[in-house]
């Protein structure tokens, strides 16, 4: 089965990675962060950056032409537990039915000092 690279604008250049990649009906997220937005601003906080992370990661699933209710799982990342429930509060303003299966981990960093949460996905078009 061929795989395809999935690609959007806002992608890190020189980055070693894709922004997704699908192979028949699965699609592949890449982990997703937030600590700025589009316009470069820095965003502090879970809650902001978890807003930003599912927005990149819903840019991400239309690129490949999917959406968020075609998510079947997700593994979140997150440097402090006590950031779990207001993680959990953006969360499930994007994802309200079919909820998709969910690890969520505790790091003790995550790739910038900056970055609070990551989320990468499994989203399925069948």
């Amino acid at each position: 089965m061929a795989k395809q690279v999935i690609t959007v604008p806002t992608a890190l250049p020189g980055v070693p990675y894709s922004p997704a990649i699908k192979v028949g009906e699965y699609i592949f997220v890449s982990g997703q962060v937030g600590h700025v937005d589009g316009q470069g601003k820095k965003l502090e906080g879970v809650e902001a950056q978890t807003k930003q992370v599912l927005d990149n990661m819903k840019r991400v699933l239309e690129a490949a032409g999917a959406s968020m209710d075609d998510v079947v799982k997700t593994t979140v990342f997150l440097v402090k537990a006590e950031d779990f429930p207001r993680m959990n509060d953006v969360y499930k303003t994007y994802f309200t039915k079919d909820l998709p299966a969910r690890s969520t981990v505790i790091v003790a960093a995550l790739a910038r000092p900056e970055i609070v949460v990551e989320i990468e996905c499994i989203a399925c078009r069948s």
